[in-house]
Formats: structure tokens, sequence, C-alpha cells
């Protein structure tokens, strides 16, 4: 009988390696197959065996190298020709990381499965610029959702943000208008303080502040690039941004 190898779906965080749990970087190190997204730094795929196999899968807006359903053939197709397989991805696997999909996959087809989690790019924006996602004194309800849906201006956003809530946004550079304009039209003001966060935890992070109504033109003069996270609440308005980017100038 044909041995069945395993599926590690394998969080690799925001970028350092210093930030991956040990269990990822012990994975990583003794992996035979490596499936990748385009956002695993450099310095984490330097950890694997010279003999490993590195298979990028990267996606970018509207140009994937595989889509997701050919993502999950491959990776039953080299379990069940016995080999374990590390899918190595940036943040958590399950936190927009499309790892549901292909653990379901992975099951039907008997194949074993096991999630390491991994920071996700919320927590790692958070401690890198110091933004208290939640604080006694201006938020207790944190929210995360997707930027870029389907069917984006039909999406019933009303609550997620506004006094004493946090609302972080993945994947949102593209559609910040509509974001915005979403935004206000349910009910946020237009004066709610926001935060953009480029390249998350790593050297190149860069932070840049604003209001709502001028989320738009703040993507746009600043010239943020994927990946980066939108950040909207009073959390984003407090000292800590500050801070946080004296030391990381000081860190350079």
């Amino acid at each position: 009988m044909t041995h069945v190898g395993t599926i590690y779906l394998v969080g690799a965080g925001p970028g350092d390696p210093d930030l991956l749990t040990l269990r990822a970087a012990r994975l990583i190190e003794r992996a035979s197959v490596i499936v990748h997204d385009g956002l695993v730094s450099p310095e984490i795929l330097a950890m694997a065996s010279p003999e490993a196999r590195l298979i990028s899968v990267a996606k970018k807006r509207s140009k994937h190298t595989l889509p997701q359903d050919q993502i999950n053939a491959l990776l039953v197709k080299e379990a069940l020709e016995g080999r374990d397989v590390v899918r190595l991805k940036g943040g958590d696997p399950l936190i927009f990381g499309r790892g549901g999909e292909e653990a379901e996959d992975a099951k039907a087809a008997g194949v074993p499965v096991q999630i390491v989690p991994g920071i996700s790019a919320a927590n790692g924006a958070a401690a890198a610029t110091q933004i208290a996602l939640t604080h006694r004194d201006a938020a207790s309800i944190v929210s995360f959702v997707a930027g870029q849906c389907k069917g984006l201006s039909d999406q019933d956003w009303s609550g997620l943000a506004g006094k004493g809530r946090t609302l972080v946004i993945y994947m949102g550079v593209k559609t910040a208008p509509q974001i915005a304009e979403k935004l206000m039209a349910d009910g946020l003001a237009p004066d709610m303080p926001v935060a953009v966060i480029e390249n998350a935890a790593r050297t190149d992070m860069r932070v840049v502040r604003g209001m709502l109504a001028s989320l738009p033109d703040l993507v746009r003069r600043e010239r943020i690039k994927s990946p980066a996270l939108i950040v909207i609440g009073e959390v984003t308005a407090r000292d800590n941004i500050a801070l946080a980017n004296t030391a990381l100038e000081a860190a350079r």
C-alpha cells in the first residue's frame, strides 16, 4: 500500500523569521516540498533545505500563478504520491488564507491535514506599529474584513466601525475609494481616524495616517502598494504610532 503524505498548512507570519512559531520553523527546515505564497519572505524561504523543492503559487490581483482549485489539486497530488507537503502562507492559514478550502479538498481525497497557526498580518501590524487594536479607553470590539470581496457594495458593514470599535481591512488598497464611500454611506463619520500600514512588521514598513474621507487621496498620494492593511478607528489616533515610527527609524 502506497504511503500517503501529510499536508501541513503553515502560517509564515508577516515576514520576519523571528516571528515564526518553533513548529513552523522546524517543518520548513525539514520539508522536501514547500508550496508557498508570494507574501512569504525570501528570508523564510532561505530556511528550507537545499534539497527541498520550492513551488511558488504567488497570487496578485487578477493574476494567479495557479487558480485555487489547481493549488488544492497540487497539494493532494504530492501527498498521494507519498510526500509530506508544507503549504506555506503569509500570516495565518485561516485568516483570509484560504486554508479552509485546501483542508476540505485534502480531507475529501483522504489526505491527512495539520494546521500550524501563524501571526496574522493584523497582529503583526499591531505589534510593529504599537496600535492596540483593542484598548480599554478606545475600542472593545475589533473586526476583520476583506476589502476586495465580491459584491463589496452589497456587503452590510454597518456597525463594524465607529466609536469603541476597530475595523481592520485586508486587501483594500485598490478598493480604498469604494471602502471610504461605503463606510460613510453606512453612517461612519468622515473624520474617523485611519491608518494605512504597508509591509507590516518588515524593515520597509510604512505607516500613514489620515481621516476616512481622505483615505482614497492618502493611498494615492503616498503610492501605497500591497501588502497593506487599512485600520479604521480611534485607536489609530493615539500617540503609539509616532513612537513606533521613531523606533523603526532608530532600528534602521
